[in-house]
């Protein structure tokens, strides 16, 4: 890949695993020196006790051709996400793009009410996936809009079109998606006059290594799994959702989105990226159109 983000800063809150690690990986092929944050590490494992860890993404980066570097932080704790902003500012001087993938919540109580839920836990899921979000962007913008041109990414699931409309099957995750639908919103009015761009963006039914490991296979044969769910032919690899932050990040002209609510899918087909496959898997026309609708599987015309 041309390294046409040679010299930018990246924050990636939240690169250990899944769609933040893709995000990561392909901002480092693309050259640009990646900050990524969590709280597993190869000594420290989260409460999500997952195998995934910071310095294996920052690995990855560096592999991919771009500068990786693995910051444990935990961004419910205000204080290091303050350092962490000031390590980037003293190291780096700039920060031309932040995105926000935080999520770190270790289950999801489908299908139940909210009187139903266990109350404490939905909470924690709040506060995983809104607190974070909040608390990071406070910290980290005042350097990003320094100079003008920066990029925020407020990573989510679903469009809000798509959220609009569909309850996401629990009061604790619809309410956490929206909100970080809204985020980005609100955040375009507010960096606007500093010359910044925020959108919210969402992959599609994501390739993410728990959910390999739901269909007991891997990225070379993650086709298998369609035996078992045929929607599954729409999957996408995290590396999409990492080069529709790219082009994102390389449109000179991507304040025209300010505000928006986009797609990895939708964006493939404006900027011509594709998936590893040579794809462009448009999830969110499918599932309404095909999954939702009761339709047999058919990802003809939709990647």
């Amino acid at each position: 890949m041309e390294k046409s983000l040679a010299g930018k800063v990246a924050l990636v809150a939240g690169g250990t695993r899944a769609a933040g690690r893709g995000i990561a990986v392909e901002l480092g092929a693309a050259g640009a020196t990646v900050y990524l944050t969590g709280r597993t590490t190869r000594s420290h494992p989260s409460e999500m006790n997952r195998p995934e860890t910071i310095e294996e993404t920052a690995a990855l980066v560096d592999k991919a051709g771009g500068r990786g570097i693995a910051v444990q932080v935990d961004h419910l704790v205000p204080d290091e996400v303050r350092a962490l902003v000031a390590r980037i500012e003293r190291e780096q001087g700039a920060l031309h793009i932040l995105v926000n993938d935080i999520w770190g919540a270790t289950k999801m109580e489908w299908n139940k009410t909210v009187w139903e839920s266990d109350l404490d836990y939905g909470l924690r899921t709040l506060r995983l996936a809104v607190d974070t979000h909040a608390i990071t962007s406070h910290f980290a913008l005042p350097l990003l809009i320094k100079k003008p041109g920066g990029l925020v990414v407020e990573v989510t699931d679903g469009t809000n079109e798509y959220n609009a409309t569909h309850y996401r099957v629990s009061f604790f995750y619809d309410l956490a998606k929206a909100a970080n639908l809204r985020m980005a919103f609100a955040l375009a009015h507010e960096l606007e006059p500093h010359g910044a761009t925020a959108v919210a963006l969402t992959p599609g039914w994501l390739r993410s290594e728990a959910m390999l490991e739901v269909y007991g296979v891997t990225e070379s044969n993650w086709l298998d799994a369609t035996r078992r769910q045929p929607h599954f032919a729409i999957s996408e690899s995290p590396a999409f959702i990492g080069r529709a932050v790219v082009a994102l990040a390389q449109d000179p002209d991507r304040e025209r989105w300010n505000g928006q609510s986009l797609s990895s899918g939708q964006l493939a087909k404006i900027y011509g990226f594709t998936d590893l496959d040579g794809s462009q898997p448009d999830a969110w026309r499918y599932v309404p159109e095909v999954q939702d609708a009761g339709k047999p599987a058919d990802v003809t015309g939709y990647r």
